[in-house]
């Protein structure tokens, strides 16, 4: 087989292309090198005024905002409280005061470790570390670690240098006589607000105004100890200066506490005053609490019985009758009544406390037996009305004016009000209530030839500058006649004698003149009468008064007669009273006014 040969190729009519000419090497010149350069300066213009810009922003701009912002980061402001006023008795002793203290805080955020920050301040402040740390951890900016430590020991504390560990100024109130007076001062919440008594009466003047107190911190949450602190001074608390004698106060105490034990009474209260001025000496009352722990206080016993509790006062009251009667002229001490052994009226029959035959009594010797029978048939001399008057003379249902937080102002009722036996039992003392001060100040007004005196509590303040300011002068109200005061004074000696129903409370060398009162007492958890108020109010020097000590015990239970259960405890009050206010014997004789006829 033949294999052909492909015919010829014909030559092509396209040109060969041309290789691919190279490009001409580039040749330096100088206007690339000046625009490079504008490039780069306009870079660094452009980067130049953003920082620029960014330095005016927060310099100028933000600046000030964020330079408070920074600065209020590094200050702390703490509150400085005012230095509480001191409650001092007459003679300028303390019976409150302030002390200085720090509070021991901490800002969680900035504590680096817990765990050895708690160690740190277990060495310090006592205790075991585990109670400290679960304080320390966590996201709050402000906790307490310890309150009212002492300035020594947050001393101890800051040099440890505890990151985050801070203090505020604060203060602790002391009580230095204890229970001595505690229910007239009172006692200091946690907050440091008075919580009961004259701390709580007269918060206002004795808490002053609070300060504050400006530092700066570290990073660490440090003080900086060389940056100068700034703020605002506290400004102290008026002092307050009581009427009250610390050592009468004490034995007043004293003495009503061992009787109400023995007599296994309620309780006890004694009213210590000078009738002339209205000023209390003493106001004791027990139970009572220690306010420097008031968080253990019986609740009941934390506030003053002398002007919370009221009672029917019994016998007591029959000075006000007696008073009344020889005001109006219907009758005089040696009157001569005829007692018989019970008195029989359409609405009642009244009995004495004691059974008796007839009886030839004096109105001296009415008073001087405590004869209800006999009080009743000289208060009919004067009629209901004019009786009313006078018991709301000498202020019986009006407060006080002590001023005292929780005063209860008793009660007598209007003569609209009145049963049928109304007028017999106010007339001797019961149906009307009073508290322990009005019943002293009844005495009082007597002992102060027929002036009534408002009582008080309060001798003066001492300001913040040193200057003294002496408490508004007492007010006085005329209730009976100088003589009438007197007469009754010289009947009342002769309750404390032989003849009388209170010889316990004579004074040797001393003439004492006073009232027993055995009064039926109400019962407020059945409405009912059940058990008694046992008491008695004295005045002495009788001939020149210038002491009334108003004793009285609650619900007795060993025994119930004013005159031994009360009278003692007068005696011995009134015989320190008189030593301490340095009061002589006046040496002189008492009047024998008959007490039978």
């Amino acid at each position: 087989m033949t294999t052909l040969a492909p015919p010829p190729r014909r030559p092509s009519s396209r040109p060969a292309p041309r290789p691919a000419a190279r490009p001409a090497p580039r040749t330096f010149r100088q206007g690339d090198h000046v625009r490079r350069l504008r490039l780069w300066q306009l870079g660094l213009l452009i980067l130049v005024t953003i920082v620029a810009g960014r330095v005016v922003d927060l310099q100028v701009i933000q600046g000030p905002t964020l330079a408070a912002a920074a600065e209020k980061s590094r200050m702390r402001e703490v509150v400085i409280p005012a230095t509480r006023g001191d409650i001092t008795d007459a003679n300028g002793v303390p019976l409150a005061t302030t002390v200085a203290a720090r509070n021991v805080t901490v800002d969680q955020t900035l504590v680096e470790d817990v765990e050895g920050t708690a160690a740190a301040l277990a060495s310090v402040l006592g205790g075991d570390a585990s109670a400290y740390a679960p304080r320390l951890a966590g996201e709050r900016r402000f906790v307490y670690i310890a309150k009212n430590v002492t300035p020594e020991t947050w001393a101890s504390v800051k040099a440890l240098k505890l990151a985050g560990v801070f203090s505020e100024p604060t203060s602790t109130r002391v009580y230095p006589a204890g229970e001595v007076a505690a229910n007239v001062v009172g006692h200091v919440r946690a907050d440091g607000t008075g919580g009961s008594g004259l701390e709580h009466g007269l918060d206002d003047q004795l808490a002053g105004v609070a300060g504050s107190e400006i530092f700066e911190s570290s990073a660490r949450g440090t003080e900086i100890p060389t940056v100068e602190a700034a703020g605002t001074s506290a400004i102290p608390g008026k002092t307050v200066r009581l009427t009250i004698d610390r050592d009468i106060q004490w034995v007043a105490q004293d003495a009503i506490a061992k009787q109400v034990a023995y007599a296994k009474a309620d309780s006890g209260t004694v009213v210590v005053m000078d009738p002339r001025t209205g000023k209390i000496l003493a106001l004791a009352t027990v139970p009572t609490f220690d306010p420097n722990r008031p968080a253990e206080a019986v609740s009941a016993d934390i506030g003053n019985r002398a002007v919370s509790d009221v009672f029917e006062p019994g016998s007591t009251s029959k000075v006000m009758t007696m008073a009344a009667v020889i005001e109006e002229k219907a009758a005089g001490p040696t009157t001569q009544l005829v007692i018989p052994p019970v008195l029989k009226r359409p609405a009642k029959t009244w009995h004495d406390h004691s059974p008796h035959g007839t009886l030839k009594l004096t109105l001296n010797g009415v008073l001087a037996k405590s004869s209800n029978i006999g009080t009743i048939m000289a208060a009919e001399r004067i009629g209901g009305d004019t009786l009313y008057r006078y018991l709301k003379k000498f202020g019986i249902g009006e407060k006080t004016g002590l001023n005292f937080p929780g005063e209860s102002k008793g009660y007598v009722p209007a003569p609209s009000q009145w049963s049928d036996t109304t007028f017999g039992t106010l007339a001797f003392g019961q149906g009307l209530s009073v508290n322990a001060v009005q019943a002293a100040s009844v005495f009082a007004t007597i002992a102060n030839d027929g002036v009534r005196v408002t009582p008080s509590l309060v001798e003066g303040y001492t300001l913040p500058d040193g200057t003294y300011q002496a408490a508004p002068q007492a007010s006085e109200t005329r209730v009976v006649s100088t003589k009438t005061a007197r007469t009754v004074r010289s009947m009342l000696e002769s309750v404390v004698s032989a003849d009388g129903t209170a010889p316990n409370a004579a004074i040797p060398g001393y003439r004492v003149a006073g009232k027993t009162g055995t009064a039926n007492r109400i019962d407020d958890s059945c409405g009912c009468y059940r058990g008694y108020t046992a008491s008695f109010i004295g005045i002495a020097p009788a001939d020149n008064p210038s002491l009334v000590v108003a004793v009285f015990l609650q619900n007795p239970r060993n025994g119930h007669y004013g005159g031994v259960l009360a009278g003692p405890v007068f005696k011995r009050v009134t015989s320190f009273a008189l030593q301490q206010e340095r009061t002589p014997p006046t040496g002189s004789q008492r009047p024998r006014i008959p007490v039978e006829w």
